[in-house]
C-alpha cells in the first residue's frame, strides 16, 4: 500500500527516498551475481547518465557491453570507467544515431557480422529539442530517435536476439508519459505550438504504446520485450534539458545507478518478467493514471501502421 501511495504521489516515488524505501524488500541475490556471464548487451546512448549506468550494472553481471554513442571519441571514457570499475569487462564503442534509418542500418549490419547473438537490447538514447527539428529522414526528433529508431533497430537484430536462449528488450521510457495520450493522429508533432518537453513526454508515451505490440510480434522467437521508466534521475541530460527542473528537484534527484536499476533489473531476474509490462523500480505500473489518456483501439492501430510504414518495416 505504502508503494502504491508513493506512486500516485509522484514526488515521494520517483526520487531517491522512493528507491532507498523500496530497495529494503528487493532480494540481495536479484539478480544473481554473474548471470549474464557470456551474454552480449547493446545500449544506445550509453555515453553518460542512465546509458552508462545501465551499461555498467550490466557488466557487473558479467555481460559484455556495446555501447552504441554518436559521440565515439567522447564515450570512450565511459569505456574506460565501466573497465576500471569491472577488471575485465569486455566493452566495445560502437557508433550509431538512433534518429537516422542509415546510422541504425550500419550499425545493425556491423553487429549481425561481428557476433552471433544478443541477449539484452536497452533503448535508451534521447533528445529533447528546444524547437522543432527533423531528423535526416524528415521526421521530427524526438519521434525518430525514441520510437522509429529503436523500432527499425530491434526490427534489424531479430535474428540475434532470437538466437539467445533469454533475449529481453528494454525501453527506457519516463514518468512524463502519464500527461499524454497517444496522439497516432499528429505523431509528428506538426500540429499547434511545439513544446520540447512536451514532444518528449509524447514520444515516451509512444514507447510505452508500441512495447506490447513488439511483444506479440517477437513472442514465437521467445523475445520478451519490456519497458521502464527511471524516476527522477540526476544526468548530464536531465541537467542540460531542462535546467529549472534540475535546480529546482536536484536535493531529490536519483543517482544513475538508481535510475537505471529497474532496466539492469528487467534484463537480468530470473525468471523473466512478463513481457509487454511497463514497470519502475521492480514492480508493473499501470500505464495510464490520468482521465483522457487511455489508449484508443483505433489510435493503437493507426500508431502501428504509421510506424511501421515510416520505418519501412512488414506488418
Amino acid at each position: 500500500m505504502l508503494d502504491v501511495v508513493m506512486d500516485r504521489l509522484v514526488v515521494p516515488g520517483y526520487s531517491r527516498w522512493g528507491f532507498r524505501l523500496r530497495r529494503r524488500s528487493w532480494p540481495a541475490d536479484d539478480p544473481e551475481p554473474g548471470v549474464l556471464r557470456g551474454g552480449l548487451a547493446v545500449v544506445t546512448g550509453a555515453g553518460s547518465g542512465l546509458g552508462k549506468a545501465t551499461a555498467l550494472g550490466l557488466a557487473r553481471l558479467g555481460c559484455a557491453v556495446v555501447l552504441a554513442v554518436r559521440d565515439e571519441a567522447g564515450s570512450r571514457a565511459a569505456r574506460d570507467e565501466i573497465v576500471a570499475s569491472v577488471p575485465g569487462a569486455v566493452v566495445f564503442v560502437r557508433y550509431c544515431d538512433v534518429s537516422s534509418f542509415a546510422s541504425v542500418r550500419r550499425f545493425a549490419s556491423e553487429l549481425l557480422t561481428e557476433f552471433e547473438r544478443i541477449d539484452v537490447l536497452v533503448h535508451n538514447a534521447g533528445t529533447l529539442p528546444a524547437r522543432r527539428t527533423t531528423s535526416d529522414d524528415g521526421h521530427e526528433l524526438t519521434f525518430a530517435t525514441h520510437v522509429l529508431g529503436p523500432l527499425l533497430l530491434t526490427d534489424l537484430l531479430r535474428s540475434l536476439l532470437a538466437a539467445s536462449p533469454d533475449a529481453r528488450v528494454v525501453f527506457v521510457s519516463s514518468g512524463g508519459m502519464y500527461t499524454q495520450r497517444l496522439r497516432a493522429d499528429d505523431p509528428e508533432y506538426r500540429d499547434g505550438e511545439y513544446r520540447g518537453a512536451t514532444a518528449y513526454a509524447r514520444t515516451k508515451r509512444m514507447q510505452v504504446a508500441l512495447v506490447p505490440l513488439l511483444a506479440r510480434r517477437y513472442a514465437a522467437e521467445g523475445i520478451g520485450v519490456h519497458a521502464m521508466h527511471p524516476g527522477w534521475a540526476d544526468t548530464p541530460g536531465a541537467a542540460g534539458s531542462l535546467p529549472g527542473f534540475h535546480r529546482l528537484t536536484r536535493p531529490l534527484l536519483r543517482t544513475a545507478e538508481q535510475g537505471a536499476d529497474t532496466a539492469v533489473w528487467l534484463a537480468a531476474t530470473t525468471p523473466a518478467p512478463r513481457t509487454g509490462r511497463f514497470w519502475h523500480d521492480r514492480r508493473e505500473r499501470p500505464t495510464h493514471y490520468l482521465p483522457g489518456t487511455g489508449d484508443e483501439h483505433a489510435d493503437v492501430v493507426a500508431f502501428w501502421a504509421c510506424c511501421t510504414n515510416a520505418a519501412g518495416l512488414r506488418r
